[in-house]
């Protein structure tokens, strides 16, 4: 296992070190920074939510509560001459703090119950920062200097955010934590009677997925240069999440990698195309993948991968003794389970 965690963080490295050199290779394409910037942020969120809702199988719609704080924290903190390189982590630890705060009743709950739940802290924290217009500027956000750093210093910042999810969520996988993280998800109760710390190890993942959604939000709102609790605390930013992470597949640390490069596709043709109808496309999204492949692109491609095995290896040779019963080896079953393949929440 630990072999197999240094090879996945050596290919991730030399995809790392190839992105990194990509405004050196093309310079001045500012249409090619952006696109890099909201997608290497939509990666870090993506892969940072998996880790509570793949791996510990709680499946959270209220992310946007924890993006929403970074971003808040980290506009504050600008606004007050702090330096965007102390602001972006200073925003992780306040969501994450406040991570801790609602995990403690809500991660008590179970199943649709705890996702219910924390729909309702998003939305509750997008009206009261509705409603601190002092602090928050109300409903007319607030407005970031214009000095700015350029878009190839957010290209490389939203690239370590994205680089920093993938190696906490690989070494989170291969870990004993991953491993207590994994037996909660297929059976609570039984992982309780071994003695795996399931209150603690749920509410670490939710603690490190919040953080690092957090500061992802500080990136963001420094980029854009403005906050609104209608954008940052958005329910739609929350669905975004557990997209990602379906369409790449639940409970692996480079599907949702892949599911955030085609949710940025998927989602910038929508919004541009059927900008009133994308919230629709998204629920029959989620519900086509969760009826018709609830393993994501991880589970197919591991499906693929073991058939492609299968027919590498050929019919099976000949039985030498056709007709000595006592002697012939059981024909393996046709309905065995097929490798790849992931149990969802």
């Amino acid at each position: 296992m630990r072999s197999s965690l240094r090879l996945e963080l050596v290919a991730a490295l030399a995809v790392g070190l190839l992105l990194a050199a990509v405004p050196m290779l093309i310079p001045g394409n500012i249409t090619l920074l952006n696109l890099g910037i909201l997608t290497f942020l939509y990666v870090a969120q993506g892969v940072a939510w998996n880790i509570l809702g793949g791996f510990a199988g709680y499946v959270s719609f209220g992310y946007a509560a924890f993006f929403g704080l970074g971003a808040y924290t980290t506009a504050l903190l600008w606004l007050a001459g702090w330096s965007p390189v102390l602001t972006y982590p200073i925003g992780g630890l306040v969501a994450a703090a406040f991570s801790l705060l609602v995990g403690a009743p809500t991660l008590r709950l179970v199943g649709p119950y705890f996702s219910i739940a924390t729909i309702g802290v998003g939305e509750a924290m997008r009206i009261l920062m509705l409603n601190l217009d002092k602090i928050t500027g109300g409903a007319s956000g607030l407005n970031l200097p214009t000095v700015v750093p350029s878009k190839t210093w957010f290209y490389f910042v939203a690239l370590i955010c994205a680089a920093t999810s993938y190696a906490v969520a690989a070494w989170i996988r291969t870990s004993r934590f991953g491993l207590g993280l994994t037996a909660l998800r297929l059976d609570l109760e039984a992982a309780e009677s071994l003695g795996v710390r399931t209150t603690l190890f749920k509410n670490l993942a939710h603690i490190v997925s919040a953080a690092l959604v957090g500061a992802c939000g500080g990136v963001y709102a420094t980029y854009l240069q403005y906050v609104h609790p209608d954008t940052v605390f958005s329910f739609t930013l929350s669905i975004s999440l557990v997209l990602i992470a379906l369409i790449g597949g639940l409970g692996t640390v480079w599907g949702p990698v892949l599911g955030a490069v085609v949710f940025f596709v998927v989602q910038d043709y929508l919004q541009t195309s059927y900008p009133t109808f994308h919230l629709l496309v998204y629920g029959l999204l989620l519900l086509v993948i969760i009826l018709f492949e609830p393993g994501g692109m991880a589970g197919l491609a591991g499906r693929l991968v073991a058939r492609r095995r299968g027919a590498s290896a050929g019919p099976p040779a000949a039985d030498p003794a056709p007709h000595a019963e006592h002697e012939r080896a059981p024909m393996p079953r046709a309905d065995a389970e097929r490798p790849g393949t992931e149990r969802t929440t």
